[in-house]
């Protein structure tokens, strides 16, 4: 396994559009141990394959307490939306910030699982939350769009000066 580089808002390769996953072989299977890993290294409790620079629709996620319930959704689509519920979200892309989102409390989803076969989940709360943010970065979206564009603004300025200083 190894760790992989996140993409840092405002980097471009977080706005572009995954691909479908036509196969899941052992290269996937590998991406998806890496993006576990790096998960829990960073630490976080999901991550988009868009985050690492590879624009498929893979996402992890793993809410649980000791980091021990690891959830791997291959080309997911949400199938149902339902309920409302305003969560403070957090992004690996987007380190150090929180903001308030507005998201639906429930949902259901349908999606491969890492051996490749087809699973439909429901999910409430947290982690319900934590797969819609997921499956926005598939589609180019961060949660910062949720925000209106001057808190947009400072984040984007904040978050190059930080890269600035940071090289």
């Amino acid at each position: 396994m190894a760790l992989l580089h996140i993409l840092r808002y405002p980097d471009p390769g977080l706005r572009l559009i995954s691909a479908p996953v036509a196969t899941v072989d052992g290269e996937v299977r590998q991406l998806i141990d890496d993006m576990l890993e790096t998960m829990y290294a960073a630490p976080g409790v999901g991550l988009a394959a868009p985050q690492v620079s590879v624009a498929q629709r893979i996402i992890v996620v793993d809410i649980s307490p000791k980091g021990d319930a690891p959830l791997c959704l291959i080309n997911p689509e949400i199938t149902s939306l339902t309920g409302g519920v305003v969560m403070e979200e957090g992004c690996l892309s987007v380190p150090g910030l929180h903001e308030n989102v507005e998201r639906a409390e429930q949902i259901k989803v349908q999606a491969l699982g890492c051996d490749g076969v087809p699973f439909e989940l429901e999910a409430e709360g947290l982690l319900a939350v934590c797969i819609q943010h997921e499956v926005d970065h598939l589609e180019g979206k961060l949660f910062v769009d949720y925000l209106s564009e001057l808190k947009r603004n400072r984040i984007q300025k904040k978050m190059e000066k930080q890269r600035r200083f940071s090289m």
